[in-house]
């Protein structure tokens, strides 16, 4: 477990790499990029954020959607609560490493202590080499002349896509995700920049409100019943 925590950590930190460059590409100073490592702690709000800022977008905007992609968190701090089982002083420190690594190492184990061990192991390997790759990739990107000249810009939707493509595991969220990103592209001359985010955000809130196809059976189902009811006691 401890080996796959460490693994973990050194493929996120490397990944941090690319976002330190990019947030000083953004126009972010070195310690600014590191803040955000520091108190955000986030991968996918991170790039948002530096993405609509280097786009010319507003902090408003970028903030707004940094805390939509974050929200996600608090839900697996509500499932971890129950885990983990910390007190005091001690919650504050676990909210900080939940994210999606440490929660799925510790959802998946069978026992507390298994469970316990992998989110702790997994976070703190996680923070620690995510913000070492923040401060040598912010670092490296102020040694170049022009940061933008190696495509880093472009670096941010790859890494959303890279986020994204794995959880795009059904037909649904194929069809979320293309209406998403229809009505960002269509609104992009309309809009300042970050908005178009924000509204390809309210298209997947829209769809997500709406009952799954599975739910949609299981009620028609429900609906049904008591009419099969009936004929069979005719």
């Amino acid at each position: 477990m401890l080996r796959d925590a460490l693994g973990i950590g050194v493929a996120t930190g490397a990944y941090a790499l690319s976002f330190g460059a990019l947030g000083t590409a953004a126009g972010l100073s070195v310690t600014q990029t590191c803040a955000t490592s520091v108190l955000m702690f986030t991968g996918a709000s991170q790039y948002a954020l530096v993405g609509i800022l280097g786009a010319g977008g507003s902090p408003l905007a970028g903030a707004a959607t940094a805390v939509l992609l974050g929200a996600r968190n608090a839900l697996y701090g509500l499932r971890l609560s129950q885990v983990l089982g910390v007190r005091g002083g001690w919650r504050l420190v676990a909210a900080q490493l939940v994210l999606d690594e440490s929660s799925a190492m510790a959802v998946g184990r069978a026992s507390p202590l298994g469970a316990r061990l992998g989110f702790w192991a997994t976070g703190l390997a996680v923070y620690l080499l995510w913000n070492l790759g923040t401060l040598l990739g912010a670092l490296g990107a102020q040694a170049l002349p022009d940061p933008r000249a190696l495509g880093l810009d472009a670096a941010a939707p790859a890494a959303f896509l890279a986020l994204m493509a794995p959880r795009l595991t059904g037909r649904e969220p194929w069809l979320v995700a293309s209406a998403a990103g229809l009505v960002a592209m269509a609104s992009v001359p309309l809009v300042p920049a970050g908005v178009p985010v924000l509204l390809a955000a309210l298209v997947a809130v829209v769809a997500g409100a709406r009952p799954s196809r599975a739910a949609r059976r299981e009620e028609r189902r429900g609906a049904s019943a008591p009419g099969r009811r009936e004929e069979a006691r005719r």
